[in-house]
């Protein structure tokens, strides 16, 4: 049965939870598996110095050091690495905001014409050219440029 094997050690421990890691000579592999369920955006290894630079998201990186750093203490003595986190800063995410977030500053119908073309956030409409809004609503350019002004302040 799944498991049958662990569930005495658990009954003997009081039930403490136990993580069970595949064992695998492919050491960036491993070091993933042991950092589990913080998913990792890449490893670096430095064989000669038994040492591994692990990449993560911003989100992800809380998940890997887990609470006062036992997490990662408890990774590098099961896989005989110093494992050392960094933040993977090329995918980190980009602060967003809602349109419906300005709607002291911009006229409610107004937004709603970027909702009907699928912008609900203050980027997606940012990211798109002048003239693809004014084609694509019923917005006159010197409006969409007020409202474009609007939310380029927010991420000043």
């Amino acid at each position: 049965m799944k498991g049958s094997r662990i569930h005495g050690i658990v009954r003997e421990l009081r039930n403490e939870n136990i993580d069970v890691i595949n064992y695998t000579e492919n050491k960036q592999l491993y070091i993933a598996r042991a950092l589990s369920p913080a998913k990792i955006s890449s490893i670096e290894i430095n064989e000669e110095l038994k040492k591994a630079d692990v990449y993560l998201k911003p989100d992800q990186v809380s998940m890997a050091i887990g609470k006062g750093g036992y997490n990662i203490r408890l990774a590098g003595k099961l896989t005989g690495y110093e494992i050392d986190v960094y933040r993977d800063t090329e995918t980190e995410i980009v602060e967003d905001i809602e349109l419906k977030e300005f709607s002291d500053e911009i006229e409610d119908w107004i937004l709603k014409e970027f909702y009907a073309i699928g912008c609900d956030t203050a980027r997606s409409v940012l990211e798109l050219p002048v003239e693809d809004l004014v084609t694509r609503t019923d917005l006159e350019e010197e409006t969409i440029l007020e409202v474009l002004k609007i939310l380029k302040v927010e991420f000043e």
